[in-house]
């Protein structure tokens, strides 16, 4: 059964990381959304902290993780390895096999944005691009000789959730059973600032992409779905409907003053850790008495995207790639740029739809079907 909030913010998160990729080439600060708020402009506060979505991304992901193998295995400790693999390969593999093919197919034509570049002046040979990709180390690719290919790039941060899960159902036979896992997720969640505080600033960006930068969002929402589930059995904690709703509201307001207090650069030691709290209390308030269907029309369009957030996170810097062909970011016109944004998103999403609807969603059900016995 799925909670259609965790799908409004999955919907959320792809918006955030959509608009910073966008303003990345395109700088919107020289049109009507540049308008100056608190001494910056406005599409800056909107779009410069995109990387907070990922971070979303990834605690809802350890949440879903978790929670899934406690419904489908009741325990950890008894989690069924192949099965686990085989559903993360169903659903990750396809993606990622169209997503190489068409930027491989793409870059043999000349196009610029999805060939090989050096930007530290060192050459990387697409053949390790393409191996870094389904072997998960993009972000260490990424850190050591820069963003070496544009249309592979946001494999960096399924680089880092792929590297988890494949340690996950290990970790939980070995740890499973007493309270090892917990402060396992503990020690993750705890090293991660420090991490980032050795790496504070660099310009390799190895404070947003490297493993430890970032396992503590998805340590946090798996630690968020131990707890729920705990809560759960012993049938405890059903807040007022008042209480949980004022708590939202709070939370809300934290986060995007956080958001927008200042670039995720200058403060990412602690920010990225906070973010992820104030994310996985949400999806605590949500998991109380979970909703199937939303209601408002907002929220329908917001689930809509949710659910196809991991189909948009991976295409569409295909669809921005072309723009970049044939509207170079330095020469292009301010109106130009308030033009392309609308076309941008309308077209991402309809890309989008079409490989969820008509290759990975059956591909991942005919995987599963073929190769997992209770499915």
């Amino acid at each position: 059964m799925r909670n259609y909030k965790i799908d409004v913010l999955r919907g959320i998160s792809i918006l955030l990381v959509l608009l910073h990729h966008f303003n990345i080439p395109y700088k919107l600060h020289d049109t009507f959304l540049g308008v100056q708020v608190f001494g910056e402009s406005l599409s800056t506060l909107v779009a410069r902290n995109g990387n907070y979505g990922v971070t979303m991304f990834f605690v809802i992901s350890g949440f879903l993780i978790t929670q899934h193998t406690l419904k489908r295995d009741h325990s950890l400790a008894k989690i069924r390895i192949k099965d686990f693999y085989i559903r993360r390969i169903a659903r990750i593999i396809p993606c990622l096999v169209l997503l190489v093919a068409i930027v491989t197919v793409l870059g043999s034509l000349g196009l610029k944005p999805f060939m090989n570049q050096a930007p530290n002046d060192i050459e990387v040979s697409y053949g390790l691009t393409v191996f870094s990709a389904f072997t998960f180390w993009m972000n260490i690719l990424i850190i050591k000789y820069g963003w070496v290919n544009y249309g592979l790039g946001v494999l960096w941060s399924l680089s880092v959730e792929e590297v988890f899960y494949l340690a996950f159902p290990i970790l939980c036979l070995i740890l499973g059973r007493g309270k090892g896992f917990i402060l396992f997720l503990l020690a993750v969640i705890c090293y991660a600032p420090y991490f980032r505080s050795l790496h504070a600033g660099e310009e390799s960006g190895a404070y947003l992409y490297h493993y430890f930068s970032s396992f503590d969002g998805i340590a946090i929402g798996s630690l968020t779905a131990l707890i729920v589930h705990k809560l759960q059995v012993a049938q405890t904690v059903q807040w007022k409907g008042q209480v949980k709703a004022l708590l939202i509201v709070c939370v809300s307001i934290l986060m995007i003053g956080l958001y927008v207090y200042a670039p995720i650069k200058e403060v990412s030691t602690w920010s990225i850790s906070i973010f992820a709290l104030l994310s996985a209390i949400l999806i605590f308030c949500f998991a109380q008495n979970p909703q199937i269907e939303a209601q408002s029309p907002i929220s329908k369009v917001m689930v809509w995207i949710g659910q196809r957030s991991y189909e948009m996170y991976l295409f569409h810097l295909i669809v921005l790639g072309f723009f970049k062909v044939f509207y170079f970011p330095k020469e292009t016109l301010p109106a130009e740029k308030l033009m392309l944004l609308p076309i941008f998103f309308i077209a991402t999403f309809v890309l989008s739809w079409a490989i969820e609807r008509y290759y990975s969603t059956p591909l991942n059900v005919k995987i599963r079907k073929k190769l997992i016995r209770s499915e």
